[in-house]
């Protein structure tokens, strides 16, 4: 599936199942949440915290993909293809970081 399918299977899927896209404020208060729970997985599994008991059996996977469905939502709702952005956004990294990184003595 590419970006493109995924925000046309999105939008097809709000306007049918999910009758209609909630409003962008709310969305983004929603894509917080989202990234917070991937936090959370995040911070259990990679981190130092212990999981609960609740946390034990979800799905890294899973939560990503939440994050990545609310986003093409608000990508959706105020007309951006994230596709081009995100195309626009390597060339910007391109320029910017040619030698950035390769520079860095925190990396070597």
């Amino acid at each position: 599936m590419t970006i493109k399918e995924a925000q046309s299977d999105i939008d097809n899927w709000i306007k049918t199942v999910g009758v209609r896209y909630f409003n962008e404020l709310t969305n983004l208060g929603i894509l917080m949440e989202e990234v917070g729970e991937l936090s959370r997985l995040m911070v259990r599994k990679y981190g130092e915290q212990s999981f609960k008991e609740s946390d034990k059996n979800k799905d890294l996977g899973d939560e990503m993909a939440d994050v990545l469905w609310v986003l093409l939502c608000l990508a959706n709702q105020t007309g951006i293809d994230m596709t081009a952005a995100l195309q626009k956004n390597f060339e910007k990294k391109n320029i910017r970081d040619a030698t950035r990184h390769l520079n860095n003595e925190k990396l070597k």
